[in-house]
């Protein structure tokens, strides 16, 4: 790992050995053909076996119900490997464990936990999180989508839009208002009749994780694959502050990827005779880029550490992920503009990571909406109307 304070110092030594674990198995498994993956737009599900059997689904959610107990800060850890290798490999396991294990471990029922959970964990099936919407974005208590319910069954009715992993996935955890307005969890099989996914055409970024639509046209569900502890929009965003935390390590690890890639070509690339890294600006950009990975690892593990100690605060995970995100994607741009023409190919991963990075900086709340949340924080005002 990039680490210029020596940050590992701090760990324990099985952190530093789950993250050497996983370093080794996406070095030989998934960094050779990963920039095959995503210009195909295609998620390497060969992969599952071997990220289960390394306990990364879930990993820090309890062993009896499929998880490896390990600490978040090992958690994050596995994101920053993750993300070193592709944005979209890291929002596979980020879904999978922050937004589909977690509503169920928080909201759902024992029966609901013991069913879903140690087969999400196995990889034996997929789930995808819904609740973005086209009218909604930023603010998802617009949701249009509705659940009635009918006897012993709930009926939904919407549409979800930007749903990753939704064209691929098993189930959808779906976000809906009942006819008390109440913002309900629902457990939904993709197989149901009505639900229909499709995968966003044409788009430029996180393509391994496949951005989808969702429709749900009288979709019919028993009762009991509703959430039973989830009744207000508290509950999803509760779920996207586990997500954004795990993105605050997963953006250092996409910035150890461009910064280790420039600073080698600056290296071997010459020009007048000398190489590139002789360049006062290319060291200013190189500095830059080392500056803000080095502060964005101490932000996140700090962050892992309150998290550890119960002392988390949702308006601490925004700064990091406001931070750490931009801190990565303004890397990735230098990179790009160090490697020249190089760096428009993928032959190189610097471009594959900046625009994966120009999602990653939108979903889950924008820099903007971050920005806010610290400022009401702060001021105690609220500034969003």
């Amino acid at each position: 790992m990039l680490d210029y304070y020596n940050i590992s110092a701090l760990l324990t030594p099985e952190e530093r050995q789950i993250q050497e674990s996983v370093r080794r198995f996406l070095d030989t498994d998934a960094v050779p053909e990963v920039s095959s993956w995503w210009e195909r737009g295609e998620f390497p599900m060969h992969l599952l076996p071997g990220l289960s059997k390394l306990g990364i689904i879930g990993a820090n959610l309890p062993k009896n119900y499929g998880g490896a107990s390990v600490s978040n800060i090992a958690y994050g850890l596995i994101m920053y490997e993750l993300e070193r290798v592709d944005s979209g490999l890291r929002s596979f396991v980020s879904v999978q464990s922050s937004l589909c294990m977690e509503p169920i471990m928080t909201y759902g029922s024992e029966e609901q936990k013991r069913k879903f959970l140690p087969q999400i964990a196995a990889g034996q099936v997929i789930g995808c999180f819904g609740l973005t919407e086209h009218s909604g974005g930023s603010d998802p208590n617009a949701m249009q989508t509705r659940a009635q319910k009918d006897g012993d069954q709930y009926v939904l009715n919407g549409t979800k839009m930007w749903i990753s992993l939704g064209s691929i996935a098993d189930f959808a955890i779906i976000w809906a208002k009942d006819q008390n307005d109440a913002v309900r969890g629902f457990i939904v099989p993709t197989d149901t009749q009505g639900f229909v996914a499709t995968t966003v055409p044409r788009t430029m970024s996180l393509r391994i994780a496949g951005a989808s639509e969702l429709i749900l046209e009288d979709v019919r569900i028993p009762a009991d694959h509703m959430l039973p502890a989830a009744s207000t929009l508290s509950a999803p965003l509760s779920c996207l502050t586990h997500a954004r935390y795990g993105i605050a390590w997963g953006a250092m690890g996409a910035l150890e990827s461009v910064y280790s890639e420039a600073l080698a070509f600056a290296k071997s690339r010459t020009t007048f005779g000398q190489p590139i890294a002789s360049r006062q600006l290319v060291q200013e950009k190189l500095s830059t880029m080392l500056s803000d990975h080095t502060s964005g690892l101490l932000r996140a593990l700090r962050l892992g550490q309150l998290k550890d100690t119960d002392q988390i605060t949702y308006s601490q995970v925004s700064l990091a992920k406001r931070e750490n995100v931009r801190g990565a994607l303004r890397g990735a741009r230098l990179g790009r503009e160090l490697l020249g023409g190089s760096g428009i190919t993928l032959d190189h991963s610097v471009i594959r990571h900046m625009l994966n990075l120009e999602t990653v900086d939108t979903y889950e709340g924008t820099h903007d909406i971050h920005t806010l949340i610290i400022g009401r924080d702060i001021t105690g005002i609220q500034a969003l109307s």
